[in-house]
């Protein structure tokens, strides 16, 4: 695979992963209020779901989601209804208060490790964004011939690994912040805020045309 092609893959999928979504404000409600690791578990969820929508993009399947009305509108409603659902609970725990820890507390809630991992996953393998952007952009990288799957997967891989970078980045500065985030108000603050744009982001893919 040549080195332009490389690089040319690297600057496309840094300005995706860098740029506002679900992700990034999945990971802005997780630090604070659940810790590192569930963070990081969260960031694994993501890299899950790129390499399951890369093989569906190699397989072909992701076409079958672009180009049937039926196919592509089950899952674009189950995502919206997943993002929907989400934003709709941390506003109802923001004006409740449930789930907020005291503000001497570690910085947890009941949320497991798998469950973080399970948000992280569902969050994107839930997008049908992320499946037209392996279906538009990422078959133009792939090179023809032989090793075009190992180039494919390949590629996947530097995908993931922009994604941990970023995502990682943003975790150790959130969690720099944690004592201060700690605190019962700003956590109520967050929450109504995480909810408002889950919410938002719910609507917005509801009405996504393909």
């Amino acid at each position: 695979m040549p080195l332009e092609t490389v690089f040319s893959f690297v600057l496309v999928t840094s300005l995706l992963v860098m740029s506002p979504g679900p992700n990034g404000v999945l990971i802005a409600k997780t630090t604070p209020t659940s810790g590192r690791a569930a963070a990081f578990s969260n960031v694994g969820g993501f890299v899950t779901a790129f390499f399951l929508h890369g093989t569906l993009s190699i397989l072909g399947i992701s076409v079958l989601l672009v180009h049937s009305a039926e196919a592509f509108f089950a899952v674009k409603m189950l995502g919206a209804a997943y993002l929907f659902w989400i934003g709709l609970k941390a506003l109802r725990d923001a004006f409740s208060g449930k789930g907020i820890a005291p503000s001497v507390a570690p910085a947890r809630r009941r949320r497991t490790l798998t469950r973080a991992y399970g948000e992280g996953f569902l969050t994107n393998a839930l997008n049908p964004k992320v499946s037209m952007f392996y279906l538009a952009a990422f078959p133009q990288f792939i090179p023809a011939g032989d090793g075009a799957i190992s180039a494919a997967f390949s590629l996947v891989a530097v995908h993931s690994i922009i994604n941990v970078l970023w995502f990682s980045s943003l975790i150790v500065l959130l969690s720099r912040m944690t004592k201060a985030a700690r605190n019962g108000a700003f956590q109520r603050w967050l929450k109504g805020v995480t909810g408002l744009v889950f919410m938002g982001f719910g609507l917005k893919l509801a009405t996504l045309r393909p």
